[in-house]
């Protein structure tokens, strides 16, 4: 019989070597790091992801990284969510947002795409926008023109530093959502990037 999964752990990222130190990738390094965090592996390939399963907070928690390339994200998620009947609530999708500075990271209980496409097919393929998300993020200001050059250039080495600490931030906000909800999670854990006051 197949294992029962309480929650499914998404980090959405592009496949391969090209993409690995970029920021588009934030979602795939965050679940390496709560896979490390509680001791799962992640490496087996199943409806096109590569995915681990342990405890996560008590709870039983397939964790995934899709290998499907960022914009058809949703047909892998979909894919999990079917195969091992998860429901949609029960998704977290963890990916990196161009609307917010760097080292800021929201947690929301559902939402629109806000342009994301990866998080657009996730809601395509799913036919719902109520799932929790963490949006961590990678630019903040103006939106450039050109978002494709920020979200697939490399970490700079100032960012490259200060990784390690985001990462653990974000892993523990998703334990937090297991444990104790996404409400509870919120108020401890939004948060804006370090020297800025204002709400962006």
């Amino acid at each position: 019989m197949a294992e029962a999964f309480e929650k499914l752990v998404v980090g959405l990222g592009n496949p391969g070597e090209d993409y690995e130190a970029t920021p588009h990738n934030l979602g795939f390094l965050v679940v390496d790091r709560l896979a490390v965090r509680n001791g799962i592996k992640v490496g087996r390939k199943d409806a096109r992801a590569l995915v681990g399963h342990g405890t996560v907070a008590g709870k039983r928690v397939l964790l995934a990284k899709p290998q499907t390339f960022m914009n058809v994200s949703g047909e892998s998620v979909n894919g999990l969510l079917v195969k091992h009947e998860i429901a949609p609530g029960d998704l977290i999708l963890i990916y990196d947002e161009l609307d917010l500075p760097w080292q800021s990271l929201r947690i929301r209980p559902g939402g629109s795409a806000a342009g994301h496409r990866g998080v657009g097919s996730v809601i395509r393929t799913t036919g719902t926008n109520e799932f929790p998300r963490v949006r961590l993020g990678i630019h903040g200001g103006r939106r450039e023109k050109d978002g494709a050059r920020i979200v697939l250039g490399k970490l700079n080495r100032a960012q490259r530093e200060e990784l390690d600490e985001l990462l653990d931030y974000a892993s523990q906000a998703v334990e937090s959502i297991i444990a104790e909800g996404v409400e509870k999670s919120m108020a401890k854990f939004n948060r804006r990037a370090p020297g800025l006051n204002e709400e962006e």
